[in-house]
Protein backbone atom coordinates (compact mmCIF):
# COMPACT_ATOMS: atom_id res chain seq x y z
CA UNK A 1 0.00 0.00 0.00
CA UNK A 2 1.54 3.48 -0.81
CA UNK A 3 1.35 5.99 1.94
CA UNK A 4 -0.20 9.63 0.66
CA UNK A 5 1.34 12.19 -0.43
CA UNK A 6 2.37 14.86 2.40
CA UNK A 7 -0.03 17.88 2.24
CA UNK A 8 2.74 20.24 1.84
CA UNK A 9 3.83 17.81 -1.19
CA UNK A 10 0.53 18.27 -2.62
CA UNK A 11 0.77 21.80 -2.61
CA UNK A 12 3.93 22.05 -4.53
CA UNK A 13 2.36 19.72 -7.20
CA UNK A 14 2.46 22.08 -10.69
CA UNK A 15 -0.65 20.33 -11.80
CA UNK A 16 -2.50 21.54 -8.34
CA UNK A 17 -0.92 24.91 -9.06
CA UNK A 18 -3.05 25.13 -11.99
CA UNK A 19 -5.76 24.10 -10.83
CA UNK A 20 -5.67 26.83 -7.87
CA UNK A 21 -4.18 29.48 -10.03
CA UNK A 22 -6.58 28.77 -12.72
CA UNK A 23 -9.30 29.31 -10.66
CA UNK A 24 -8.58 32.30 -8.94
CA UNK A 25 -7.40 34.13 -12.07
CA UNK A 26 -11.01 33.37 -13.59
CA UNK A 27 -13.07 33.68 -11.15
CA UNK A 28 -11.73 37.40 -10.51
CA UNK A 29 -12.15 37.99 -14.48
CA UNK A 30 -15.32 35.98 -14.63
CA UNK A 31 -16.54 38.43 -11.39
CA UNK A 32 -15.46 41.97 -13.15
CA UNK A 33 -17.34 41.27 -16.27
CA UNK A 34 -20.69 41.65 -14.09
CA UNK A 35 -19.51 43.48 -10.76
CA UNK A 36 -19.31 46.53 -12.26
CA UNK A 37 -22.34 46.82 -13.85
CA UNK A 38 -24.56 47.42 -10.47
CA UNK A 39 -21.94 50.15 -9.93
CA UNK A 40 -22.39 52.43 -13.11
CA UNK A 41 -25.16 54.86 -11.65
CA UNK A 42 -22.48 54.90 -8.69
CA UNK A 43 -19.54 55.86 -10.07
CA UNK A 44 -21.59 58.25 -12.70
CA UNK A 45 -22.79 59.72 -9.35
CA UNK A 46 -19.19 60.26 -7.71
CA UNK A 47 -17.41 61.53 -10.76
CA UNK A 48 -20.33 64.03 -11.86
CA UNK A 49 -20.80 62.17 -15.39
CA UNK A 50 -24.13 61.17 -17.19
CA UNK A 51 -24.99 57.28 -17.95
CA UNK A 52 -24.55 57.17 -21.09
CA UNK A 53 -20.13 58.63 -20.32
CA UNK A 54 -19.77 56.33 -17.44
CA UNK A 55 -20.61 52.90 -19.93
CA UNK A 56 -16.89 53.85 -21.04
CA UNK A 57 -16.01 52.20 -18.46
CA UNK A 58 -17.64 48.75 -19.33
CA UNK A 59 -16.54 49.86 -23.67
CA UNK A 60 -12.81 50.04 -22.84
CA UNK A 61 -13.03 46.80 -20.77
CA UNK A 62 -14.67 45.04 -23.31
CA UNK A 63 -12.67 46.51 -26.40
CA UNK A 64 -8.97 45.78 -24.70
CA UNK A 65 -10.24 42.04 -23.59
CA UNK A 66 -11.12 41.14 -27.02
CA UNK A 67 -8.07 42.72 -28.89
CA UNK A 68 -5.26 40.82 -26.45
CA UNK A 69 -7.42 37.69 -26.87
CA UNK A 70 -5.91 36.62 -30.14
CA UNK A 71 -2.31 37.28 -29.60
CA UNK A 72 -2.39 35.29 -26.19
CA UNK A 73 -2.05 31.89 -27.69
CA UNK A 74 1.31 33.41 -29.37
CA UNK A 75 2.99 34.63 -26.59
CA UNK A 76 2.26 31.59 -24.51
CA UNK A 77 3.88 29.09 -27.04
CA UNK A 78 6.67 31.38 -27.79
CA UNK A 79 7.60 32.73 -24.05
CA UNK A 80 6.16 30.28 -22.04
CA UNK A 81 2.88 29.87 -20.17
CA UNK A 82 4.08 30.29 -16.85
CA UNK A 83 5.77 33.08 -17.48
CA UNK A 84 2.79 34.97 -19.60
CA UNK A 85 0.38 33.73 -17.37
CA UNK A 86 1.93 35.68 -14.48
CA UNK A 87 2.87 39.08 -16.37
CA UNK A 88 -0.83 38.49 -17.61
CA UNK A 89 -2.50 38.27 -14.10
CA UNK A 90 0.06 40.43 -12.51
CA UNK A 91 -1.37 43.24 -15.19
CA UNK A 92 -4.89 42.59 -13.83
CA UNK A 93 -4.21 42.61 -10.37
CA UNK A 94 -2.55 45.71 -10.50
CA UNK A 95 -4.96 47.49 -13.23
CA UNK A 96 -7.74 46.18 -10.25
CA UNK A 97 -6.05 48.71 -7.72
CA UNK A 98 -5.51 51.53 -10.10
CA UNK A 99 -9.64 50.83 -10.44
CA UNK A 100 -10.08 51.35 -7.02
CA UNK A 101 -7.97 54.62 -6.63
CA UNK A 102 -9.11 56.26 -9.34
CA UNK A 103 -10.01 59.74 -9.21
CA UNK A 104 -11.71 60.35 -12.01
CA UNK A 105 -13.41 58.76 -15.30
CA UNK A 106 -10.66 59.03 -17.31
CA UNK A 107 -8.68 57.05 -14.81
CA UNK A 108 -11.24 54.74 -14.19
CA UNK A 109 -11.66 54.36 -18.15
CA UNK A 110 -7.94 53.70 -18.95
CA UNK A 111 -7.35 51.41 -15.61
CA UNK A 112 -10.25 49.25 -17.07
CA UNK A 113 -8.61 49.06 -20.38
CA UNK A 114 -5.54 47.81 -18.76
CA UNK A 115 -7.23 45.07 -16.68
CA UNK A 116 -9.25 44.01 -19.85
CA UNK A 117 -5.32 43.24 -21.69
CA UNK A 118 -4.51 41.15 -18.94
CA UNK A 119 -7.44 39.08 -18.83
CA UNK A 120 -7.98 38.67 -22.49
CA UNK A 121 -4.21 37.42 -22.65
CA UNK A 122 -4.32 35.29 -19.10
CA UNK A 123 -7.80 33.78 -19.33
CA UNK A 124 -6.50 31.45 -22.84
CA UNK A 125 -3.13 30.44 -21.14
CA UNK A 126 -4.56 29.45 -18.04
CA UNK A 127 -6.98 27.44 -19.96
CA UNK A 128 -3.98 26.17 -22.01
CA UNK A 129 -1.74 25.63 -18.56
CA UNK A 130 -4.83 23.22 -17.59
CA UNK A 131 -5.63 21.21 -20.54
CA UNK A 132 -1.68 20.15 -20.98
CA UNK A 133 -1.49 19.52 -17.52
CA UNK A 134 -4.72 16.86 -17.78
CA UNK A 135 -4.51 14.81 -20.75
CA UNK A 136 -8.64 13.99 -22.24
CA UNK A 137 -9.52 11.57 -19.99
CA UNK A 138 -8.77 13.24 -16.96
CA UNK A 139 -10.73 16.35 -17.86
CA UNK A 140 -14.04 16.10 -17.22
CA UNK A 141 -12.98 15.17 -13.74
CA UNK A 142 -11.66 18.77 -13.33
CA UNK A 143 -15.76 19.80 -13.98
CA UNK A 144 -15.60 21.11 -10.25
CA UNK A 145 -12.33 23.52 -11.37
CA UNK A 146 -14.06 24.90 -14.40
CA UNK A 147 -17.37 25.78 -13.36
CA UNK A 148 -16.35 28.01 -10.53
CA UNK A 149 -14.62 30.81 -12.70
CA UNK A 150 -16.34 30.53 -15.88
CA UNK A 151 -19.81 30.02 -14.97
CA UNK A 152 -20.15 31.39 -11.32
CA UNK A 153 -18.25 34.38 -10.97
CA UNK A 154 -20.85 36.22 -13.47
CA UNK A 155 -23.68 34.71 -11.26
CA UNK A 156 -22.26 36.29 -8.01
CA UNK A 157 -20.83 39.62 -9.57
CA UNK A 158 -24.32 41.85 -9.58
CA UNK A 159 -24.95 39.99 -5.92
CA UNK A 160 -21.15 41.52 -4.38
CA UNK A 161 -21.83 44.58 -6.59
CA UNK A 162 -25.07 45.19 -4.95
CA UNK A 163 -23.84 44.64 -1.54
CA UNK A 164 -20.83 46.98 -1.92
CA UNK A 165 -22.93 49.94 -3.31
CA UNK A 166 -25.12 49.38 -0.93
CA UNK A 167 -22.98 49.17 2.13
CA UNK A 168 -19.54 50.13 1.67
CA UNK A 169 -18.67 51.76 -1.77
CA UNK A 170 -18.30 50.77 -5.79
CA UNK A 171 -14.38 50.54 -4.85
CA UNK A 172 -14.57 47.77 -2.94
CA UNK A 173 -15.65 45.79 -6.45
CA UNK A 174 -12.07 46.22 -7.58
CA UNK A 175 -10.64 45.56 -3.92
CA UNK A 176 -11.70 42.37 -3.20
CA UNK A 177 -9.20 41.49 -6.13
CA UNK A 178 -5.96 42.62 -4.42
CA UNK A 179 -5.63 39.75 -1.57
CA UNK A 180 -6.58 36.75 -3.52
CA UNK A 181 -4.36 38.20 -6.95
CA UNK A 182 -1.65 38.89 -4.74
CA UNK A 183 -1.75 35.47 -3.08
CA UNK A 184 -2.60 33.22 -6.30
CA UNK A 185 0.94 35.21 -7.82
CA UNK A 186 2.99 34.37 -5.13
CA UNK A 187 1.96 30.55 -4.94
CA UNK A 188 2.14 30.19 -8.76
CA UNK A 189 5.18 31.70 -9.37
CA UNK A 190 6.96 28.90 -6.69
CA UNK A 191 5.12 26.18 -8.33
CA UNK A 192 3.66 26.69 -11.84
CA UNK A 193 5.59 24.49 -14.61
CA UNK A 194 7.06 26.40 -17.53
CA UNK A 195 5.89 25.15 -20.83
CA UNK A 196 7.46 26.34 -24.24
CA UNK A 197 6.08 25.47 -27.31
CA UNK A 198 8.43 27.03 -30.01
CA UNK A 199 10.82 29.27 -29.14
CA UNK A 200 10.91 30.40 -33.01
CA UNK A 201 7.38 31.04 -33.33
CA UNK A 202 7.01 34.27 -35.57
CA UNK A 203 4.61 36.43 -34.72
CA UNK A 204 1.42 37.46 -37.11
CA UNK A 205 1.75 40.92 -37.48
CA UNK A 206 -1.36 41.30 -40.14
CA UNK A 207 -3.22 38.71 -38.48
CA UNK A 208 -3.35 41.12 -35.29
CA UNK A 209 -3.58 44.38 -37.34
CA UNK A 210 -6.99 43.00 -38.48
CA UNK A 211 -7.85 41.45 -35.35
CA UNK A 212 -7.42 44.37 -33.16
CA UNK A 213 -9.58 47.01 -35.16
CA UNK A 214 -12.02 43.79 -35.84
CA UNK A 215 -12.63 42.30 -32.94
CA UNK A 216 -11.94 45.90 -30.75
CA UNK A 217 -14.65 47.47 -33.46
CA UNK A 218 -17.31 44.98 -33.23
CA UNK A 219 -17.32 44.69 -29.68
CA UNK A 220 -17.62 48.42 -29.10
CA UNK A 221 -20.39 47.96 -31.68
CA UNK A 222 -22.09 45.62 -29.68
CA UNK A 223 -21.97 47.55 -26.73
CA UNK A 224 -22.61 50.80 -28.14
CA UNK A 225 -26.00 49.13 -29.29
CA UNK A 226 -27.22 49.23 -25.28
CA UNK A 227 -26.89 53.35 -25.32
CA UNK A 228 -27.43 54.50 -29.15
CA UNK A 229 -29.95 51.63 -30.14
CA UNK A 230 -29.83 49.54 -33.13
CA UNK A 231 -30.42 52.20 -35.76
CA UNK A 232 -27.35 54.29 -34.85
CA UNK A 233 -25.24 55.32 -36.98
CA UNK A 234 -22.61 54.63 -34.38
CA UNK A 235 -23.74 51.08 -34.44
CA UNK A 236 -23.67 50.30 -37.85
CA UNK A 237 -20.60 51.99 -38.55
CA UNK A 238 -18.36 50.28 -36.11
CA UNK A 239 -20.07 47.44 -36.52
CA UNK A 240 -19.74 46.84 -40.73
CA UNK A 241 -15.99 48.30 -40.23
CA UNK A 242 -15.11 45.63 -37.34
CA UNK A 243 -16.64 42.85 -39.56
CA UNK A 244 -14.94 43.86 -42.83
CA UNK A 245 -11.32 43.65 -40.83
CA UNK A 246 -12.12 39.97 -39.77
CA UNK A 247 -13.46 38.90 -43.02
CA UNK A 248 -9.91 39.90 -44.33
CA UNK A 249 -8.67 38.30 -41.16
CA UNK A 250 -10.38 35.48 -42.20
CA UNK A 251 -8.72 35.18 -45.80
CA UNK A 252 -5.33 35.97 -44.60
CA UNK A 253 -5.62 33.22 -41.49
CA UNK A 254 -6.51 30.50 -44.05
CA UNK A 255 -3.58 31.91 -46.12
CA UNK A 256 -1.19 31.36 -44.22
CA UNK A 257 1.19 28.42 -42.50
CA UNK A 258 1.57 29.82 -39.40
CA UNK A 259 -1.28 32.04 -38.58
CA UNK A 260 -2.44 33.92 -35.13
CA UNK A 261 -5.78 32.63 -35.41
CA UNK A 262 -5.53 28.92 -36.38
CA UNK A 263 -9.21 28.81 -38.56
CA UNK A 264 -8.37 25.37 -39.42
CA UNK A 265 -9.16 23.87 -36.58
CA UNK A 266 -12.82 24.43 -36.78
CA UNK A 267 -12.76 21.27 -39.32
CA UNK A 268 -12.57 19.31 -36.27
CA UNK A 269 -15.98 18.70 -35.44
CA UNK A 270 -16.12 17.85 -32.46
CA UNK A 271 -14.08 21.62 -31.88
CA UNK A 272 -16.11 23.08 -34.20
CA UNK A 273 -19.90 22.24 -32.82
CA UNK A 274 -18.90 22.55 -28.94
CA UNK A 275 -17.68 25.89 -29.91
CA UNK A 276 -20.97 26.92 -31.66
CA UNK A 277 -22.60 25.51 -28.78
CA UNK A 278 -20.60 27.48 -26.24
CA UNK A 279 -21.27 31.11 -28.10
CA UNK A 280 -25.39 29.92 -28.06
CA UNK A 281 -25.52 29.17 -24.63
CA UNK A 282 -23.16 31.60 -23.42
CA UNK A 283 -24.92 34.48 -25.43
CA UNK A 284 -28.50 33.01 -23.97
CA UNK A 285 -26.40 32.80 -20.41
CA UNK A 286 -25.28 36.44 -20.55
CA UNK A 287 -28.52 37.63 -22.02
CA UNK A 288 -30.87 36.41 -19.28
CA UNK A 289 -28.33 37.81 -16.88
CA UNK A 290 -28.62 41.09 -18.21
CA UNK A 291 -32.12 40.94 -19.29
CA UNK A 292 -33.54 39.69 -16.49
CA UNK A 293 -31.50 41.75 -14.02
CA UNK A 294 -33.01 44.84 -15.80
CA UNK A 295 -36.72 43.48 -15.48
CA UNK A 296 -36.70 42.58 -11.80
CA UNK A 297 -34.85 46.04 -10.84
CA UNK A 298 -36.39 48.46 -13.80
CA UNK A 299 -39.32 46.66 -14.35
CA UNK A 300 -40.71 45.34 -10.80
CA UNK A 301 -39.20 47.84 -8.88
CA UNK A 302 -36.73 45.78 -6.94
CA UNK A 303 -33.73 47.37 -5.52
CA UNK A 304 -29.93 46.48 -6.82
CA UNK A 305 -29.27 44.21 -3.25
CA UNK A 306 -32.89 42.56 -3.54
CA UNK A 307 -31.98 41.90 -7.32
CA UNK A 308 -28.80 40.05 -6.56
CA UNK A 309 -30.15 38.06 -3.88
CA UNK A 310 -32.51 36.74 -6.20
CA UNK A 311 -29.96 35.74 -9.20
CA UNK A 312 -27.99 34.36 -6.59
CA UNK A 313 -29.43 30.59 -7.27
CA UNK A 314 -27.91 30.22 -10.50
CA UNK A 315 -25.15 30.23 -8.67
CA UNK A 316 -25.96 27.61 -6.83
CA UNK A 317 -27.41 25.48 -9.94
CA UNK A 318 -23.67 26.15 -11.05
CA UNK A 319 -22.69 24.42 -8.14
CA UNK A 320 -25.48 21.41 -8.46
CA UNK A 321 -24.54 20.79 -11.54
CA UNK A 322 -20.69 20.50 -11.35
CA UNK A 323 -21.16 17.47 -8.92
CA UNK A 324 -23.34 15.60 -11.49
CA UNK A 325 -21.75 16.21 -14.89
CA UNK A 326 -19.02 13.90 -14.47
CA UNK A 327 -21.53 10.84 -13.93
CA UNK A 328 -23.50 12.09 -16.57
CA UNK A 329 -20.51 11.92 -18.94
CA UNK A 330 -20.06 8.53 -18.18
CA UNK A 331 -23.24 6.91 -18.18
CA UNK A 332 -25.16 8.66 -20.52
CA UNK A 333 -22.92 10.27 -23.51
CA UNK A 334 -21.50 14.21 -24.29
CA UNK A 335 -24.33 14.46 -27.58
CA UNK A 336 -27.38 13.38 -24.65
CA UNK A 337 -25.76 15.42 -22.16
CA UNK A 338 -25.68 18.38 -23.92
CA UNK A 339 -28.73 18.35 -25.82
CA UNK A 340 -30.51 17.62 -22.74
CA UNK A 341 -29.01 20.62 -21.14
CA UNK A 342 -29.82 23.00 -23.60
CA UNK A 343 -32.73 21.75 -23.68
CA UNK A 344 -33.25 22.87 -19.88
CA UNK A 345 -31.54 25.94 -20.25
CA UNK A 346 -34.12 27.11 -22.78
CA UNK A 347 -37.09 26.14 -20.46
CA UNK A 348 -35.67 28.08 -17.60
CA UNK A 349 -34.27 31.30 -19.67
CA UNK A 350 -38.35 31.21 -20.85
CA UNK A 351 -39.65 30.20 -17.62
CA UNK A 352 -38.00 33.72 -16.36
CA UNK A 353 -41.35 35.32 -18.05
CA UNK A 354 -43.98 34.19 -15.48
CA UNK A 355 -41.84 35.88 -12.59
CA UNK A 356 -43.79 39.59 -11.01
CA UNK A 357 -42.87 41.38 -8.12
CA UNK A 358 -44.64 38.76 -5.55
CA UNK A 359 -42.84 35.66 -6.79
CA UNK A 360 -39.39 35.55 -5.12
CA UNK A 361 -39.30 31.98 -4.69
CA UNK A 362 -40.41 31.30 -8.06
CA UNK A 363 -37.68 33.87 -9.16
CA UNK A 364 -34.98 31.92 -7.24
CA UNK A 365 -36.49 28.31 -8.25
CA UNK A 366 -36.20 29.75 -12.20
CA UNK A 367 -32.96 30.83 -11.77
CA UNK A 368 -31.38 27.89 -9.89
CA UNK A 369 -32.86 25.47 -12.99
CA UNK A 370 -30.80 28.13 -15.29
CA UNK A 371 -27.76 28.01 -13.32
CA UNK A 372 -28.03 23.90 -13.30
CA UNK A 373 -28.29 23.59 -17.02
CA UNK A 374 -25.77 25.89 -18.08
CA UNK A 375 -23.19 24.77 -15.84
CA UNK A 376 -23.95 20.85 -17.07
CA UNK A 377 -23.62 22.57 -20.54
CA UNK A 378 -20.60 24.58 -20.45
CA UNK A 379 -18.34 21.90 -18.63
CA UNK A 380 -19.24 19.21 -20.97
CA UNK A 381 -18.97 21.31 -24.12
CA UNK A 382 -15.19 22.65 -22.87
CA UNK A 383 -14.29 18.33 -22.92
CA UNK A 384 -16.18 17.60 -25.78
CA UNK A 385 -14.13 20.48 -27.49
CA UNK A 386 -10.93 19.63 -26.70
CA UNK A 387 -10.98 15.51 -26.70
CA UNK A 388 -10.04 15.45 -30.47
CA UNK A 389 -7.27 18.42 -30.07
CA UNK A 390 -3.48 17.47 -29.73
CA UNK A 391 -1.57 18.78 -26.97
CA UNK A 392 0.48 20.89 -29.56
CA UNK A 393 -2.32 22.58 -31.00
CA UNK A 394 -4.14 23.50 -27.73
CA UNK A 395 -2.88 26.45 -27.03
CA UNK A 396 -4.28 28.06 -30.69
CA UNK A 397 -7.65 26.03 -29.78
CA UNK A 398 -7.65 27.63 -26.32
CA UNK A 399 -7.43 30.97 -28.22
CA UNK A 400 -10.33 30.01 -30.55
CA UNK A 401 -12.42 28.82 -27.70
CA UNK A 402 -12.19 32.14 -25.36
CA UNK A 403 -12.15 34.48 -28.64
CA UNK A 404 -15.83 32.59 -29.12
CA UNK A 405 -16.88 33.26 -25.29
CA UNK A 406 -16.08 36.60 -25.15
CA UNK A 407 -17.73 37.52 -28.50
CA UNK A 408 -20.68 35.44 -27.31
CA UNK A 409 -20.69 36.99 -23.67
CA UNK A 410 -21.25 40.56 -25.81
CA UNK A 411 -23.94 39.13 -28.30
CA UNK A 412 -26.14 37.79 -25.50
CA UNK A 413 -26.10 41.21 -23.79
CA UNK A 414 -25.84 43.28 -27.26
CA UNK A 415 -28.95 41.64 -28.69
CA UNK A 416 -31.16 41.78 -25.50
CA UNK A 417 -29.90 45.37 -25.15
CA UNK A 418 -31.50 45.94 -29.10
CA UNK A 419 -34.81 44.13 -28.17
CA UNK A 420 -35.33 46.23 -25.67
CA UNK A 421 -34.47 49.35 -27.07
CA UNK A 422 -36.66 48.64 -29.64
CA UNK A 423 -39.54 47.76 -27.69
CA UNK A 424 -38.56 51.97 -26.45
CA UNK A 425 -37.33 50.13 -23.10
CA UNK A 426 -34.14 51.32 -22.67
CA UNK A 427 -31.89 50.19 -19.69
CA UNK A 428 -32.25 52.86 -17.97
CA UNK A 429 -36.24 53.18 -18.16
CA UNK A 430 -38.25 51.81 -15.24
CA UNK A 431 -40.98 49.86 -16.21
CA UNK A 432 -43.05 51.15 -13.67
CA UNK A 433 -42.97 48.08 -11.22
CA UNK A 434 -44.99 45.71 -12.77
CA UNK A 435 -46.17 47.97 -15.68
CA UNK A 436 -45.55 46.48 -19.18
CA UNK A 437 -42.83 43.89 -19.53
CA UNK A 438 -43.01 42.91 -23.14
CA UNK A 439 -39.69 43.69 -23.92
CA UNK A 440 -37.89 42.06 -21.33
CA UNK A 441 -40.16 38.94 -22.06
CA UNK A 442 -39.16 38.95 -25.96
CA UNK A 443 -35.92 39.25 -24.97
CA UNK A 444 -35.75 35.98 -22.67
CA UNK A 445 -37.64 34.33 -25.55
CA UNK A 446 -35.10 34.84 -28.30
CA UNK A 447 -32.46 33.55 -26.00
CA UNK A 448 -34.65 30.66 -25.04
CA UNK A 449 -34.39 30.44 -28.70
CA UNK A 450 -30.69 30.44 -28.84
CA UNK A 451 -30.58 27.30 -26.74
CA UNK A 452 -32.82 25.22 -28.73
CA UNK A 453 -30.39 25.80 -31.61
CA UNK A 454 -28.23 24.47 -29.32
CA UNK A 455 -30.08 21.19 -28.95
CA UNK A 456 -30.21 20.99 -32.65
CA UNK A 457 -26.24 21.13 -33.31
CA UNK A 458 -25.36 19.07 -29.79
CA UNK A 459 -27.38 16.23 -31.69
CA UNK A 460 -24.77 15.92 -34.13
CA UNK A 461 -22.08 15.23 -31.67
CA UNK A 462 -20.52 11.52 -31.88
CA UNK A 463 -20.04 10.42 -28.95
CA UNK A 464 -17.56 7.74 -30.48
CA UNK A 465 -15.10 10.62 -31.78
CA UNK A 466 -15.31 11.86 -28.23
CA UNK A 467 -14.99 8.61 -26.28
CA UNK A 468 -12.36 6.53 -28.68
CA UNK A 469 -9.80 5.10 -26.42
CA UNK A 470 -7.24 5.15 -28.98
CA UNK A 471 -7.55 8.63 -29.46
CA UNK A 472 -7.09 9.46 -25.51
CA UNK A 473 -4.37 7.05 -25.35
CA UNK A 474 -2.40 8.97 -28.18
CA UNK A 475 -3.18 12.40 -26.58
CA UNK A 476 -1.99 11.05 -23.25
CA UNK A 477 1.34 9.36 -25.07
CA UNK A 478 2.04 12.70 -27.07
CA UNK A 479 1.63 15.17 -23.76
CA UNK A 480 4.25 12.71 -21.77
CA UNK A 481 6.59 12.84 -25.00
CA UNK A 482 6.66 16.88 -24.82
CA UNK A 483 6.83 16.71 -21.38
CA UNK A 484 9.61 14.76 -21.00
CA UNK A 485 11.35 17.22 -23.99
CA UNK A 486 10.92 20.19 -21.42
Amino acid sequence: MVAAAPRSRRWADPRIAVCLVYVAAMFMNGMDSTIVNVALPAIGGEFGVTPSAVSAVNVAYLVSLAVCIPVSGWLGDRFGTKRVFLAAFGTFVLASLLCAVAGDLTQLTAARALQGAGGGVMSPVALTMLFRAYPPDQRIKLSRVLILPTAVAPALGPVLGGLFVEQLTWRWGFYVNLPIGVLALLYGWKFLAEHVQSHGKRFDGLGFALALPGLGLVMYALEAVSRTGPGSVEFWGSGLAGLACLAGLVIAQLRMSAPMLDLRLFGDPSFRRASLILLLCVAGFLGTLYGFTLMYQNGLGASAWQTGLVTLPKAVGLMIASQVVAWAHRRIGPRAVIAAAMFGAAASFAAMNLVRADTAVLAAVVQLASGFFVGVASTELQVVAFATISSAATGAASTLFNVQRQVGSALGVAVTACVLAAWGTGSGQPAGGGGDLSAYHAAMLLAAGCALVGVLVALRIKDAEILRPTRVESAVAEDSAQRQEI
